[in-house]
């Protein structure tokens, strides 16, 4: 086997890669494996996809995207990238409520890890979904709706419930954002003023190394309105605009950013940090993120900065962004608004294990929960309270273990 995750971080050891082009196709292989589980477009960074079975890639199937503007959703082939549906909505006038920093990651593989992207009233992108279509151990369809009995188990599922096949998500009315970048954020005002800093758009993220004078870079997303100013503030407290158009944060010189400057976009190209035709991020990296209630979030952040030394040698950036609280019983948004604390390391395994610890340490009184996706070693317990739920649920829809790895196995007891 010589697949691997998007950034060369994990090399599957599954058997075989199935590549159907129907769904009738992936029903029959689903129903013919003792193991199978499903891949996407191979975003995560950790062995979340690997089974010692077969590896079903559903990327190939047709994304075959209907439109419901009466019930205001829209339906799509789960390995269906980002990018393509939100162009799709955007040139018929329909829009999702946010994206992620990436456009290239598919649609069924971000909502089954809670992927997000940023925002205080913006849940993560799980929070869109409004039904899913599985494939069931024998190869059956199996759908589940919003309003159903396992809906609020079913939308993060970390592949634990079979692959699915397609799914339904809300849509509004289409909008424009503009972007614009602010330096020079002080600390002070950082960890004083944080709720003032994260309110300053509809989308904030803010950039940072951690052993620097000032924080880094703050990028505002705003949602435009007929009533929206022409222009954003000048300065967010000591931040100040910059009209130059900021590279990747995790690569010098790399130009692979979507449109800043406070220049006006459709969303779809402007919520995403990074632009579909342009590798994202550095390409060869190792990435970390764990999830904090806001309550505390100004706690753990300053635990971060106490370690900074420690960090430093393995890092690349660090971004801090906002989720807000969602009811899915996998999702790390789970009953609270949270602040997402994001690492991406350079690719050095053993300087990224020993900086991990250290942050793992640092922030462990503040009950952290890790993005499922990117690489973390802490234990999870008690942070998830609905587990002996999920538990229950898997057990009931894939009695044999059909759909389980040793990620699952070894991360959730699953």
């Amino acid at each position: 086997m010589t697949e691997r995750t998007w950034a060369g971080t994990h090399t599957f050891a599954a058997a075989e890669v199935l590549r159907p082009t129907t769904i009738d196709e992936a029903r029959r292989l689903v129903s013919r494996h003792r193991r199978i589980r499903s891949v996407g477009t191979r975003h995560s960074f950790n062995d979340l996809a690997d089974t010692a079975g077969a590896l079903l890639d559903l990327t190939g199937v047709d994304p075959d995207i209907v439109v419901d503007e009466s019930g205001r959703t829209v339906t799509v082939g789960a390995g269906t990238r980002y990018a393509v549906v939100a162009r799709h909505l955007a040139d018929r006038g329909w829009a999702l409520h946010n994206m992620g920093s990436l456009p290239h990651i598919s649609v069924g593989g971000a909502t089954a890890t809670s992927t997000h992207g940023s925002g205080d009233r913006n849940g993560s992108l799980a929070t869109a979904v409004r039904a899913l279509e599985f494939i069931a151990p024998d190869g059956s369809l199996r759908r589940v709706a919003a309003g159903d009995p396992d809906f609020a188990g079913s939308v993060v599922h970390l592949g634990a419930l079979g692959p699915v096949t397609r799914v339904t998500l809300a849509i509004e009315p289409t909008y424009r954002v503009r972007q614009d970048t602010y330096v020079g954020l002080t600390w002070d005002d950082l960890l004083g003023r944080f709720e003032e800093v994260t309110a300053a758009g509809y989308s904030v993220s803010v950039f940072t190394r951690w052993n620097t004078d000032d924080v880094g870079e703050l990028w505002v997303k705003e949602r435009l309105g007929p009533d929206s100013p022409s222009e954003m503030p000048e300065r967010v407290l000591s931040a100040r605009r910059v009209r130059t158009k900021a590279d990747s944060p995790a690569a010098d010189g790399v130009d692979n950013t979507t449109e800043q400057g406070g220049v006006p976009g459709d969303w779809c190209d402007r919520l995403p940090h990074f632009r579909i035709d342009a590798t994202p991020s550095n390409g060869d990296e190792i990435q970390t993120e764990y999830w904090v209630a806001r309550a505390s979030a100004v706690e753990a952040v300053a635990a971060v900065r106490t370690i900074a030394e420690r960090v430093e040698p393995a890092l690349l950036v660090s971004e801090l962004r906002t989720v807000a609280a969602d009811e899915l019983w996998l999702s790390p948004g789970c009953g609270r608004d949270s602040v997402c604390i994001h690492f991406t390391w350079k690719n050095e395994p053993d300087a990224v294990a020993a900086a991990i610890r250290a942050v793992e340490e640092a922030i462990a009184p503040f009950d952290p929960r890790p993005h499922w996706g990117k690489v973390f070693s802490m234990p999870i317990g008690r942070s998830l309270p609905r587990l002996d739920d999920v538990r229950g649920l898997v057990a009931r829809t894939d009695p044999d273990g059909k759909f389980t790895g040793p990620y699952l196995e070894r991360v959730l007891g699953i």
